[in-house]
């Protein structure tokens, strides 16, 4: 696996996980709100602006930060331990500058698709670090589990471009993202497409109500596709690539999980706030049941922490059955040790700790979301998993 982009130095990376880490308690003070009104963190967003971290994984040339896909990790991980909600969302921008960037880059292309690819990255990398724009990437529509299965909406073209026409289930950023990067397919082929829409076209709208358990600062609302008209310039990759991510950069589906591992890192330091007296009522440090517990705790946590970091260092273009099976197990470990390790950190700290304005109680529902989300989510890595080296199938099937 050899990646064109050279990594990002340690002291780099310290240098961005330092960035968050300084933006990290006012964002930590935010987080009840955004909670509590189910509103977007536009107050973080402006604050993620004036950083330069929306030009995170951008590359240097074009204005940006110049990030890796590991280094992303690192970065989402810090961020998702001051705020799961802008976390979350943050991935959704940052995976389209990955995939438009890095991967695209480690992808097989033409001569001719490479340079349309490069003079539409430039414009949109232009948006980002010039106009600070923010970027969606609704992909689900709940028809099938998988990032290149049961996608209806659909791209007709017309002069000039394509009408889109579809829907898109858990639209992260409604209203607040200023492009939303959707996949659909043409009438005439099933490739899998990946067109940029603008938020204010035509034809464009968003439809339900958003009241949910956990995530609520994300504003997942359904979006909705009648007949919008995008140009040919707005396909973000040139047909054919996407599909090479599911096959070659299969790792890509891994970056949700950075933000629950950041939710895990959180979990712990309330808990060891909370039995040491820094937060609640007093210290209760020295009873041997709440060591007990403790220890549990930090057993859970380091080894999903240890298994994410294992995977994150075999991230890259075309790993082997081995190193993808290993990413569906992290990704599994992550997402249900995140909600057993919030409830564990219940018991441990007692009901008192569930009382607002404790961060516990958001943070156990917040850890609950993650085990269903698509594509990778754990019944369908599970699935994969169950299937992998048994009756001659190496690597589980499709891995995305």
């Amino acid at each position: 696996m050899t990646s064109t982009v050279p990594p990002t130095p340690p002291d780099r990376q310290r240098d961005f996980v330092a960035l968050v880490a300084d933006l990290g308690p006012t964002f930590a003070e935010r987080a009840a709100g955004y909670d509590r009104d189910a509103r977007f963190p536009h107050e973080n967003y402006a604050d993620l602006r004036a950083a330069g971290l929306l030009g995170l994984c951008v590359p240097a040339h074009y204005g940006g930060l110049g990030a890796d896909f590991a280094t992303y990790g690192l970065v989402s991980e810090e961020l998702g331990r001051h705020c799961g909600s802008t976390a979350l969302t943050f991935n959704m921008h940052t995976a389209t500058m990955l995939l438009c960037g890095q991967i695209a880059d480690d992808l097989e292309m033409s001569p001719a698709d490479r340079a349309s690819h490069e003079r539409r990255r430039v414009a949109m990398y232009a948006g980002v670090i010039g106009d600070g724009h923010i970027h969606a990437q609704p992909f689900s529509e709940g028809n099938a589990p998988g990032a290149t299965a049961g996608v209806t909406t659909t791209a007709v073209r017309v002069e000039g471009g394509f009408q889109l026409s579809g829907r898109k289930i858990f639209a992260s950023l409604s209203h607040a993202a200023d492009r939303h990067n959707v996949i659909c397919i043409t009438p005439e082929d099933p490739t899998i497409r990946l067109m940029s829409v603008p938020t204010d076209s035509e034809g464009l709208s968003f439809t339900g109500d958003w009241d949910p358990l956990g995530m609520r600062g994300t504003v997942s609302l359904t979006l909705v596709l009648e007949d919008v008209f995008v140009p040919s310039d707005a396909e973000l990759l040139p047909p054919g690539v996407f599909d090479q991510v599911a096959h070659r950069w299969p790792h890509f589906y891994l970056t949700l999980s950075f933000t629950y591992l950041g939710i895990m890192r959180s979990v712990m330091d309330f808990t060891d706030g909370y039995l040491a007296g820094r937060i609640g009522p007093g210290s209760r440090r020295e009873n041997p049941q709440k060591q007990a517990g403790w220890a549990e705790m930090q057993v859970s946590y380091e080894r999903a922490h240890a298994l994410a970091r294992h995977v994150l260092a075999d991230a890259g273009v075309d790993p082997s059955p081995t190193q993808v099976r290993r990413a569906w197990a992290s990704m599994v470990s992550t997402m249900e040790t995140a909600p057993e390790l919030a409830s564990l950190a219940v018991r441990v700290c007692g009901g008192r700790s569930l009382l607002r304005p404790h961060t516990l109680e958001r943070l156990y529902r917040d850890a609950r979301c993650g085990a269903t989300m698509l594509p990778w989510s754990v019944e369908a890595c599970l699935d994969r998993l169950g299937r992998a080296g048994l009756s001659g199938d190496e690597d589980g099937g499709p891995h995305a």
